[in-house]
């Protein structure tokens, strides 16, 4: 008897007496891969090197000298108590 489109080999083949002699059949899915991740500490040397660079440098730093010098200059009366200059020379423009 066919139901659904599907031919019915269950009770009602056994109520006649009749059971056929089908071979057994093993048929084989691809294998289904699964994982499982296990994670263990490794220990990893990381070296970093480290390079210092001195960088000198020169600035000015002024440091001042000062130079004395005396002179004796004569002063006349007779000039009526003018002082004498001390220099003479005039600058010189460029």
């Amino acid at each position: 008897m066919k139901r659904n489109g599907y031919y019915n080999v269950g009770n009602e083949m056994n109520e006649a007496g009749f059971c056929p002699d089908c071979p057994t059949q093993t048929i084989y899915d691809p294998p289904v891969v699964q994982y499982e991740d296990y994670y263990h500490p490794q220990l990893v040397n990381v070296v970093q090197n480290i390079e210092t660079i001195k960088q000198h440098h020169c600035c000015p730093v002024y440091k001042h000298y000062y130079t004395h010098s005396e002179k004796n200059v004569m002063v006349s009366s007779r000039r009526g108590g003018k002082r004498a200059k001390a220099s003479s020379k005039k600058r010189s423009k460029k």
